[in-house]
């Protein structure tokens, strides 16, 4: 048994430099890939909000009959 985990332990020494290598690679993948999705759900939020506040319909009414009623008093007292 414990030339087995001596055999198991070379095997693991002759590839450790090609295992880390494709450990960092994968873990800057999986960095890069998470960036990726942060930025596109922060554009996604952003565009969304952006399209709603140009839909949104901006009406806009005023009651003109005290200014009519201060013209009106102007005039008269004129």
């Amino acid at each position: 048994m414990s030339q087995e985990k001596v055999e198991r332990y070379k095997k693991e020494k002759a590839n450790r430099k090609k295992n880390l290598k494709k450990a960092k690679i994968r873990k800057n993948l999986y960095k890069a890939a998470a960036v990726l999705v942060l930025i596109l759900v922060i554009a996604g939020v952003g565009y969304s909000s952006y399209q709603s506040y140009l839909m949104k319909p901006v009406d806009v009414t005023a009651d003109m009959s005290a200014f009519d009623e201060y013209v009106t008093n102007i005039n008269a007292e004129e």
